[in-house]
């Protein structure tokens, strides 16, 4: 599959760009001493059609293909060091994408206008104490209740809890319905932060500290029956349709990320003399450089190819199991690769890089947080070798 950016996609990576680099990139690091992201970004991502940007134009949303929300993502990452509004972005876009495909119309004209100006926040919620890759070990349960549906369980490592509890929103969930099926009976749903039988707790994050990570518990908590994503008992395989949208997408940030952090270092390694001569004449610093530079590289059209793969997906063009082998080799190094770029960069830049005003550090918390978020690189090579080795079990 080639890739070329489109006029459109060109334009919108110059819009946000230009928004991201003006607004969001001075007060970076700021925002992640200050644990927030200030309403006026909100306000601004929003108005700019970023937030829940893969909404469908019935409901108000700019419906971006997964490439151009890449392009998005791609630029955000260049700008923001802690990746906090990655996450804002990226959460509301991969999850916004599975209730524009399974939500009832009910429930997409009620979550997306407020999503998409900015007032509401949408997440995603399946981690739990005990069931992370092993989404099947979920122990929250959903109960049908005459036309209703109760909920009860705790979730756990979830981003934006504060976000939703705060501003308004909720979180697409996964719980099982009849639990005697396993996976075959899980179902997806939205839940709503602001009911009374939900109970926040907040967890210090090490990075991307400008988006809140928490916690919550279900207690009774009733839904109606509109706010169930697809059929019932198939959320096991509606849930992994977000999970490889966010995946994609994250790898390309974390390209990104470590992309612009080797534009640090190679002003840094360019100026610095260290016995007399420059640090980039150091075949140990240049050649590592070039290293990085072609792993990061290689990434990036990674992570758009997957993109490309699910936009492919949505118009017949690609398989199911096509798409979920070209989004989890996109996302298998991705965190690691990054990591090792920007912490060769704070190296290079000795002292000044363990500082909490080196925006490298900060980047480098941010990635980190990847090879965990949305799948370990140990799940996404169990995806690859089962897709390569078909479903047989060896």
């Amino acid at each position: 599959m080639s890739l070329k950016f489109t006029e459109e996609q060109e334009m919108i990576r110059e819009s946000v760009r230009e928004f991201a680099q003006s607004k969001i990139a001075p007060i970076a690091l700021e925002m992640d001493e200050k644990k927030e992201i200030p309403q006026d970004i909100i306000k601004g991502m929003a108005e700019l059609g970023l937030l829940g940007c893969t909404a469908g134009e019935a409901y108000g949303g700019p419906g971006l293909s997964a490439v151009s929300a890449g392009v998005v993502a791609e630029e955000l990452a260049k700008a923001d060091c802690t990746g906090s509004t990655c996450v804002y972005y990226l959460v509301p876009a991969s999850w916004g994408f599975l209730l524009n495909k399974y939500g009832t119309e009910e429930l997409k004209k009620e979550v997306f206008p407020k999503l998409l100006s900015g007032e509401h926040f949408l997440g995603i919620a399946t981690t739990e104490s005990d069931a992370g890759s092993d989404v099947g070990a979920t122990k929250t349960t959903i109960k049908k209740d005459s036309d209703n549906f109760v909920v009860n369980g705790e979730k756990m490592y979830i981003s934006g809890v504060r976000e939703a509890v705060t501003y308004g929103g909720g979180h697409v969930t996964i719980a099982h319905q009849s639990k005697e099926l396993g996976t075959r009976g899980m179902t997806v749903f939205y839940l709503p932060l602001t009911d009374k039988g939900i109970t926040p707790t907040y967890i210090s994050d090490l990075g991307r500290e400008g988006i809140s990570c928490g916690g919550f518990t279900i207690d009774n908590v009733k839904i109606p029956k509109h706010y169930i994503l697809g059929e019932e008992n198939k959320g096991f395989y509606i849930i992994h349709e977000g999970y490889e949208y966010a995946r994609a997408l994250i790898a390309v940030i974390c390209a990104a990320a470590g992309l612009k952090s080797l534009e640090n270092g190679i002003a840094y390694i360019k100026e610095r003399k260290s016995f007399g001569k420059p640090l980039a004449a150091y075949q140990g610093i240049n050649f590592k450089l070039a290293e990085h530079y072609t792993k990061l590289s290689m990434l990036r059209d990674l992570g758009y190819q997957a993109l490309l793969s699910i936009d492919l997906e949505q118009e017949g063009k690609a398989t199911r199991f096509e798409t979920s082998k070209k989004v989890a080799m996109a996302k298998m190094f991705c965190s690691e690769w990054a990591c090792d770029a920007i912490n060769d960069v704070m190296q290079w830049q000795g002292a000044f890089g363990y500082s909490r005003e080196c925006q490298d550090q900060a980047a480098w918390r941010a990635v980190r947080s990847f090879s965990l978020a949305e799948g370990t690189k140990e799940v996404m090579k169990m995806i690859v070798a089962r897709e390569l080795l078909g479903n047989k079990q060896y």
